[in-house]
């Protein structure tokens, strides 16, 4: 299992006080990683995340800052080179959703989608990877989705948002690559989280829309993430690059069915 192993490494997790950053953050922590917990909310809630992964015995401190802000970012960054030491995985995971139709959406929310979850993995990217080519190694995993390939009502937003990072994604593979870094996506499904929990009873339309949809036939455990962050953080994807690895259970490989149909 050596080439899964991340003991040494130091990975930076923005947005992983909950949900699917928080699983994934666990999946590095679990393999060894020491962790940079990131979080722009409150420091009580960065706190609680810590004292989370430290109960599993995971190594993890915490920043709080604005990924969506530069000059955050490069204070942050500073903060963490010398306090813990140099940045071997990042982890672009922070990202906001608006659901509302377009041509309702205030221009403001628009741009605070795009600012968020397709220009902070820019500046977030951009202020890390300069340390990871002078050390000739680095892993970077930018958080997609589903909507980087689909389009689904009231959503436009974060699809264009998605959509632009996947091929952000693609060309910084393409600039950086040379330098012996890694960089690919992961795309989730749709994961039972709390966020979802209101959504997931039995009855409810969407919860049947996504275990009809779903080959699997049902929501994602959020430490299904694990396994995929791990891989693409690890020496196991050393000659993988510009790749989304979706973990979706197999929806974006069919049409469909209809609902009538087992």
């Amino acid at each position: 299992m050596e080439l899964f192993n991340l003991k040494g490494k130091i990975a930076l997790v923005t947005g992983s006080t909950h949900g699917l950053g928080m699983a994934m953050a666990k999946g590095l922590g679990k393999a060894g990683a020491t962790l940079v917990v990131n979080g722009n909310s409150s420091q009580q809630k960065i706190d609680d995340a810590v004292k989370h992964f430290e109960r599993e015995g995971i190594k993890a401190v915490g920043y709080r800052f604005n990924v969506a802000d530069e000059a955050q970012v490069i204070e942050a960054i500073g903060k963490i080179q010398s306090e813990v030491g140099p940045i071997d995985i990042l982890v672009n995971n922070a990202g906001i959703i608006k659901r509302t139709p377009l041509e309702e959406m205030e221009v403001a929310d628009f741009k605070e989608v795009i600012d968020i979850d397709l220009v902070s993995p820019f500046i977030m990217s951009k202020h890390v990877v300069k340390g990871m080519m002078a050390r000739k190694q680095g892993k970077i995993i930018n958080i997609c989705s589903m909507m980087s390939e689909l389009g689904r009502n009231t959503v436009g937003a974060y699809a264009a948002a998605k959509g632009g990072l996947k091929m952000l994604t693609q060309n910084m593979a393409t600039e950086w690559a040379k330098h012996n870094i890694q960089i690919n996506g992961i795309g989730p499904g749709y994961f039972a989280t709390s966020q979802t929990a209101p959504i997931r009873v039995e009855g409810h339309p969407f919860n049947e829309f996504i275990v009809n949809r779903t080959p699997a036939a049902k929501w994602g455990d959020p430490n299904d993430l694990a396994g995929a962050a791990i891989f693409l953080a690890s020496r196991a994807s050393d000659f993988v690059n510009g790749h989304i690895l979706y973990v979706d259970g197999g929806i974006l490989a069919t049409i469909g069915k209809p609902s009538n149909e087992t």
